[in-house]
């Protein structure tokens, strides 16, 4: 009995690297990827430069995350003057907007109270019409003109 069979038969998909099974390079079980690196391993050849770390599955087992990295407190900070400068443009910005939304305001305004007048005028012209139908002509002028007095009074 050879020594890979007194160790426990690992699943694939654990991955603890070439030195956790102690395989031979004669095992017939050796992948060619592992063979390469069994090769390289040789005293007699030193490999020119490590093979970059490659990033497979997550520990936990959720691929669709994105990666950790290390927690730097200090990476998101910008210098004071940076942070002045764009709050200035910031507020400048935020004058702006005020100011226009002050304009388009005042011009509602002023079509809403267009619109009220108008209405109020409409009104007291049928109003006007409606007494002339019961009264005489010169007597509704004269109403009229004493409203007007008082309106005027009023205000």
């Amino acid at each position: 009995m050879s020594k890979l069979h007194s160790l426990p038969q690992v699943p694939q998909r654990w991955n603890f690297g070439p030195t956790f099974l102690q395989q031979s390079p004669t095992s017939p079980e050796i992948s060619e990827l592992d063979m390469t690196t069994v090769m390289a391993s040789t005293p007699g050849e030193a490999p020119a430069a490590k093979a970059a770390p490659v990033s497979g599955h997550r520990k936990n087992g959720k691929q669709w995350h994105e990666t950790r990295k290390a927690f730097r407190p200090t990476s998101g900070q910008t210098p004071y003057a940076k942070r002045a400068a764009k709050n200035a443009q910031e507020a400048e910005v935020k004058k702006l907007e005020t100011e226009m939304k002050a304009e388009k305001e005042e011009e509602r305004q002023h079509r809403i109270q267009a619109i009220k007048d108008k209405r109020a005028a409409k009104e007291e012209k049928e109003r006007f019409e409606k007494m002339a139908l019961k009264m005489h002509a010169k007597r509704v002028e004269r109403v009229r003109r004493r409203e007007k007095r008082n309106k005027l009074l009023k205000s």
